[in-house]
Formats: C-alpha cells, structure tokens, sequence
C-alpha cells in the first residue's frame, strides 16, 4: 500500500501556486480545503548527502540530515530504506532526541513507514514541525509517533487516502477489514481513543488518493493530544 501524497518543497509549492488558476479550484470538506492539483516530487528537492564530520561521521542518512548533537531535519519520503537509514544515524547519533519534519511529502513502502514510526517512538524521539514545515500522506502517520508531538500554527498537514498496487483504496475494503483496522490500531498505539483513531481514519480517508485535504496543526489536536 501507498500514502504517497506527491507535494513539491516549500520552493516548489510557492513555483506550483502559479499555476493553480489552470486546475480546478480547491474544494472544501468539513470546513477544511481540498485540492484535486497533481503535484510532483523528486529526490532533487532533498538536500544532498552533505559532507563528513570530523571522525568520518556523516550529517546526512538518507532522507534525515543531522543539524545539531541532538536534532535532526526530515526532508524526503520514507522509502523501503529508510527505518535501515534511521538505525544508521541513531547509531552514528545516539543523543538526537527530536526531528525537525521539514518537508515530508509520504511514503512509498507503508510497512517501513510504520517500522520507522515504532522505532521513533521507542527512542523516545519527539517530532516538531516548524513553520513553513510540510507534512502529507504517510508523513502524518509519522509525525504521530513522536513521544512529544509539536508543530507551529503556520505548520501544513495534508492526507488523503492510501491506494494498494491493484488501484484499491480504503474505501474499497469492509471498515472491520484486517487492512484498514491496521491503521486504527496504529492510531490508538499513538495515543487515540478509540473514537477518535476511528474519526481521525475517516477523516484522511474523506478524499481519494489523487486529491489532498489540507489541514493545521489544530485540526490534528481535534483528535491527539499535542504538545
């Protein structure tokens, strides 16, 4: 399965919002905008696997690049590698105690998402999302699993639905189903009640896969506590 949402960087989007007169206007559920633009993202809007530190330690494991003893910077997708990545730096890192989710636009490999989420939570590794920060798809799940959860007013979320490899979606599948139940079982493993595991699923799966809904920081507290 897939919760890849395809956003572009904050340089990228502000490029894209140009061209936003040419697609459909953003529509609106419960109160929250929802945009049907496709978007698009490539590993060139990371930042480049930056140079050694002293003592041959690298500042940067895949998608993460460290920026201070005890604070990392999330700047990519979560791919099949990246829980591997994550180890690497802990390992090179031991005292990073929160990331900084800069611009995290999903995951391709929902499996290592979740891995990477538990591996987050059980360092004990907060995650923040600064202003300007940008948080979609799989991200979301991912910000969830920080044991101190803080993002600024200014902070964007977006969700939308996942989609499997045979073009299926949430929705195609029984709500007691084994892989939507994975999901609800994910959120309140986070941190949710029931209810609200239950209301925040319904609510990334209130648009399809190929549209966005866009939310704040404060419609995430709706339904987990933040810090």
């Amino acid at each position: 399965m897939t919760r890849f949402l395809k956003l572009t960087n904050a340089a990228n989007r502000a490029i894209f919002a140009l061209s936003l007169p040419l697609l459909a206007s953003p529509l609106l559920a419960n109160g929250i905008a929802v945009d049907s633009g496709i978007y698009s993202w490539s590993e060139t809007d990371t930042p480049n696997n930056a140079a050694d530190l002293p003592g041959g330690l690298r500042t940067s494991f895949g998608p993460f690049h460290v920026v201070g003893h005890d604070r990392a910077e999330l700047a990519g997708s979560i791919e099949t590698d990246t829980p591997a990545q994550f180890h690497a730096m802990l390992k090179a890192f031991p005292s990073i105690k929160q990331i900084d989710m800069v611009d995290c636009p999903g995951t391709g490999d929902d499996e290592a998402n979740f891995t990477l989420a538990r591996m987050i939570r059980r360092a004990g590794i907060a995650t923040y999302v600064p202003g300007g920060g940008f948080v979609a798809s799989g991200g979301v799940e991912l910000f969830l699993a920080g044991v101190h959860r803080r993002a600024d007013p200014d902070a964007e979320f977006a969700v939308h639905s996942w989609r499997d490899s045979d073009g299926l979606e949430a929705a195609d599948f029984a709500n007691d189903d084994p892989v939507n139940v994975t999901y609800i079982n994910y959120y309140r493993e986070m941190g949710m009640g029931e209810a609200q595991a239950r209301a925040f699923y319904a609510l990334t799966n209130s648009v399809n896969h190929d549209d966005a809904l866009y939310l704040k920081a404060a419609d995430i507290a709706r339904y987990v506590r933040l810090d």
